[in-house]
């Protein structure tokens, strides 16, 4: 897949790269005043990283930029979103139907902050300070959507193994299932466990998301670990309902659902 840039990004590292040649400053240098490794200096240069506060005080101290370089920290903030997923999440933001499926980890308008947390600030390789916090941050600001009013439609189903994985650990794992059960009580929520013993195959491909707008245009969003694809073609959007009315079929119910998870964190 090719590299997605921030123009903002991309703007404030050229400029940033264009001050350090001028002075005559190495990429060493610099990221020893801003304690950031050479090969980081050059990501934010190159604009596949946002160019820090720190990086760009520092810059400007070491190229005598009298404040210009400082200047852009006003402008080069964190994006909300990683760039392939923001057309979703636009046209999340206006569907009145979500339904979703995940495969192992739990849906990001269910999960709490610490789970997050813990689930973007393991990422490989790892986000600065700055972008992992706008991004836990604009993670819990999404879920505003659960109670927004009107209320949309919300299904969640996700595979069993999403509920064994003790992301952050145990404490933060038990206080992510008393969550979903609290999430599973608001009455525009359905919320469905498919159990190991009820696995079929069409339940192993992946995780999928079905929107439907206001003008009751589908959308159809799938991921990967470095590719996702929102559509609304036909063929595509389809083929998803079919997969996940038919994993929505097999799986428990709402009721049953909830008591799975309340039996597992009661074991916790």
């Amino acid at each position: 897949m090719s590299v997605q840039y921030n123009p903002t990004w991309r703007y404030g590292g050229n400029q940033l790269k264009r001050w350090r040649t001028k002075a005559s400053v190495t990429r060493e240098e610099l990221g020893a005043a801003s304690n950031y490794s050479p090969d980081t200096i050059k990501a934010m240069e190159q604009g596949v990283r946002m160019p820090t506060a720190r990086v760009l005080d520092a810059a400007d101290e070491l190229c005598h930029a009298e404040g210009l370089l400082s200047a852009a920290k006003e402008y080069v903030r964190a994006e909300k979103f990683p760039a392939r997923a923001q057309d979703f999440m636009a046209r999340e933001q206006e569907a009145i139907s979500h339904w979703s499926y995940e495969l192992a980890l739990v849906p990001g308008l269910l999960q709490t902050a610490a789970y997050a947390c813990a689930l973007i600030g393991g990422r490989r390789p790892p986000l600065d300070d700055a972008t992992a916090a706008e991004r836990i941050d604009a993670r819990m600001e999404r879920q505003e959507l659960l109670t927004r009013r009107p209320l949309a439609a919300f299904s969640f189903v996700m595979y069993e193994a999403v509920l064994h994985c003790p992301m952050g650990g145990l404490d933060v794992h038990k206080g992510q299932l008393l969550h979903l059960l609290a999430m599973a009580d608001l009455p525009n929520i359905e919320l469905q466990v498919l159990p190991y013993d009820r696995v079929i195959s069409t339940g192993l491909i992946g995780p999928m998301v079905l929107l439907e707008t206001p003008d009751h245009e589908r959308f159809a969003y799938s991921t990967g670990q470095s590719m996702s694809q929102l559509t609304a073609e036909p063929e595509v959007v389809s083929a998803h309902i079919e997969r996940i009315s038919l994993i929505r079929t097999v799986a428990l119910g709402p009721v049953e659902s909830a008591q799975f998870i309340e039996r597992m964190a009661g074991t916790l």
